[in-house]
């Protein structure tokens, strides 16, 4: 049983890596009723899910569950502790949490970026979480640790995918940085402030206008010099003559 176990769970991670972009370490969310399971199960995780999924593995969670673990009291004590020795990603609630399966569902939105799985006995969870492409997700059935088959709706995605209808989050991102390596990517901003300076910038007239402006002075300034020697020339005649009239 284990051996045909590990085949699926090598089949699955094979699909979700080759066309989702999955890889190691695998980053598995935690919710309150995973570590639980964990806990009556006594799975030790951290032994057993490397193993399992043949790789290296990184167990996660948030502040959000470890805030619903907190409030709902001594019962679930165990699993808190459990989650309190996985490392805490930062989710968007950081003023007002929500519940453990809302915040974890958050994690996993825009085509699930970071690759995480998501590890939860709860059933509404998993069900949104198989409506959204790309996410592998886990649970414990009669003390043994599950991968769960690829859903319909990632299948279905991976299909329009490889024939060309439909583009993954992977490839989108390649693009992206692909275009941004080149210089063909844009920011709206900068188009907006070449927009602005183009507008801005100074008008061809007025331009025409300050040439006039300072031919004009040009002008002025040759005529004042003009005259200035024209002065020059009569008070130095007056002077001759006098002279002449004196002598005579």
């Amino acid at each position: 049983m284990k051996i045909t176990r590990q085949k699926h769970a090598k089949k699955h991670l094979g699909f979700f890596r080759n066309n989702f972009g999955v890889r190691e370490p695998y980053q598995i969310l935690l919710d309150g009723t995973f570590c639980q399971a964990a806990l009556r199960g006594r799975i030790q995780l951290r032994e057993q899910l490397p193993r399992y999924l043949m790789g290296e593995i990184q167990l996660c969670t948030t502040r959000c569950v470890l805030k619903e673990l907190e409030t709902l009291g001594k019962d679930l004590y165990g699993a808190k502790l459990i989650a309190q020795k996985c490392q805490v990603r930062n989710c968007p609630h950081f003023k007002n949490s929500v519940s453990g399966s809302e915040c974890l569902l958050s994690m996993v939105e825009d085509g699930n970026p970071h690759h995480y799985f998501v590890a939860t006995q709860d059933q509404n969870l998993s069900m949104k979480v198989k409506k959204k492409p790309g996410i592998p997700l886990m649970f414990i059935i009669q003390n043994t640790i599950v991968l769960d088959k690829p859903s319909p709706k990632t299948i279905a995605f991976a299909k329009a995918v490889e024939s060309g209808q439909l583009v993954s989050g992977q490839e989108k991102q390649s693009i992206k940085q692909l275009k941004e390596e080149q210089g063909l990517v844009k920011d709206p901003e900068q188009r907006r402030k070449k927009k602005r300076k183009k507008i801005s910038g100074p008008n061809p007239l007025s331009c025409l206008k300050k040439k006039k402006k300072t031919q004009d002075t040009n002008s002025s300034a040759s005529e004042k010099k003009r005259k200035r020697k024209r002065i020059r020339n009569r008070s130095t005649s007056k002077i001759l003559s006098e002279k002449q009239n004196a002598e005579g």
